[in-house]
């Protein structure tokens, strides 16, 4: 019985490990690249398949959900560690990877079952800690904003040494990252349980090893490049943001970095929403007498707006669909049209007189007769 038992483990386990390697192929199927491929050939292969199926640009059915495949493949396949552990144990044991903070590779130090079937939840439930987030203030243009955009930026930070963890010591006073609980007998029977700093605790169980040769600054420098997209009609205060990228620390999961959108003012249009704003001065006469304006939108192209009856002064005009790109993807926002009426600072008589003539004498002629 129990030779039949362990049989059915062994199976088991054999049957996952297959499909770890099958569902690994997929995510370098979706870009199109070997296996083997550096890192330069991943990014270029990325480039060309989110031009592809950017959902702007690709209308087809399906080309949203295949966009985010592509962006998830390149996460992956870009980054070293998350790439290793893709390809020895598939898109299961990557997700059980960062479900539990991105520490250690492959299953870490437990069963493997315990990772399939959810047990071992407990060993993992203070590593949840995290290095501080970054905001950065990201200023566009209204056109950038309009159109949308693209652009790499780099960004420095702190990683973990390449063999940080055999800096690492077994202390079961060590719950945490900074947290150490001692305990002290005060009389028979009696132990007191007190709660500390100590930054040489670096997760539960284990302390930093100080002076250790293999890694003495616990982080070394490194340079990352990332890809900023800007989609059409996003709004100032908005974030764009890449997660887990900022300072790695023994212990902690790595912090968000967020780009927040700010607006730089533009000398013709302001926004509101996915509403655009406009004033314009025009003479007396053609306010009376109605007119045409030619107008350029964000993206340069030209559109006319005719008008015909008496504009008053402070009125303002409706443009549907000339304002900015609805973050939806379904049309635009309006434009509005504040017009300022310039009257004339002297008038003749003659010219008077012509006015009274096509417009009447008026109540106030009227009135002192």
């Amino acid at each position: 019985m129990s030779r039949g038992y362990n049989s059915w483990w062994f199976k088991l386990f054999h049957v996952c490990a297959l499909l770890s390697v099958v569902n690994a192929e997929d995510f370098y199927k979706l870009l199109g690249v070997s296996r083997t491929a550096t890192a330069k050939e991943i990014k270029k292969a990325y480039r060309q398949k989110s031009l592809e199926f950017h959902p702007d640009k690709n209308k087809e059915e399906g080309a949203a959900e295949k966009f985010a495949e592509i962006n998830r493949a390149y996460e992956v396949l870009s980054d070293d560690e998350k790439r290793q552990i893709y390809d020895r144990h598939g898109e299961e044991g990557l997700k059980q990877h960062e479900q539990r903070g991105g520490g250690g590779g492959g299953f870490g130090g437990g069963s493997p079952f315990d990772d399939f079937f959810g047990f071992g939840q407990r060993q993992r439930r203070n590593q949840e800690q995290r290095t501080p987030s970054v905001d950065v203030p990201l200023e566009l243009t209204l056109e950038q904003l309009y159109k949308g955009d693209t652009f790499e930026v780099s960004y420095v930070r702190q990683v973990l040494c390449l063999r940080w963890e055999m800096c690492m010591k077994p202390n079961q006073e060590c719950q945490g990252p900074g947290v150490r609980v001692r305990k002290q007998q005060i009389a028979p029977g009696f132990v007191q349980q007190f709660q500390q700093y100590d930054e040489r605790c670096v997760a539960p169980g284990k302390m930093w090893l100080n002076g250790c040769s293999e890694c003495p600054s616990k982080t070394e420098t490194e340079k990352i490049d990332l890809t900023i997209d800007v989609n059409k009609g996003m709004r100032p205060g908005e974030a764009i943001t890449f997660e887990g990228v900022t300072d790695e620390k023994p212990g902690y999961k790595p912090g968000d970095l967020s780009f927040i959108i700010t607006e730089k003012p533009h000398k013709d249009y302001h926004r509101d929403g996915d509403h655009l704003y406009k004033n314009m001065e025009i003479p007396l006469v053609d306010a009376l007498t109605g007119f045409s304006i030619t107008l350029k939108k964000l993206d340069g192209e030209e559109f006319t707006v005719n008008v015909d009856d008496i504009i008053e002064c402070d009125e303002v005009l409706r443009v549907p669909g000339k304002g900015m790109p609805r973050r939806s993807g379904r049309g635009y926002g309006d434009l509005y049209i504040k017009f300022e009426v310039d009257f004339p600072d002297h008038l003749n008589s003659d010219q008077k007189a012509k006015l009274r003539e096509v417009l009447g004498k008026g109540n106030s002629a009227s009135t002192g007769s």
